[in-house]
């Protein structure tokens, strides 16, 4: 599942017009990596929202920006289980 999140992730970031071709696991999605902006995190927030059915809060920007790209598909996959096992249904 991190594996299709991640591709997802990184076909997200490319039509918003990132070069990811250098991008590993351990790409840091704010400053020290992506440097991802606000606007950019939330935009990406929502696709992420909108394909896999999971949801984010504003305030959670800040903490997202810190993440690597793995952490933050692992933190979507994990959102995603949560998801299926409190509604008993695949997200």
């Amino acid at each position: 599942m991190q594996d299709r999140i991640r591709a997802f992730v990184l076909a997200a970031l490319a039509e918003m017009q990132y070069d990811v071709s250098e991008v590993t696991g351990d790409t840091d999605l704010g400053p020290a990596g992506l440097d991802l902006e606000s606007l950019a995190l939330a935009d990406l927030s929502v696709q992420v929202e909108d394909e896999y059915g999971v949801k984010f809060d504003l305030d959670e920007m800040e903490t997202t920006a810190l993440m690597t790209l793995d952490q933050f598909t692992a933190d979507v996959a994990a959102r995603i289980a949560a998801a299926t096992a409190t509604s008993g249904s695949p997200a």
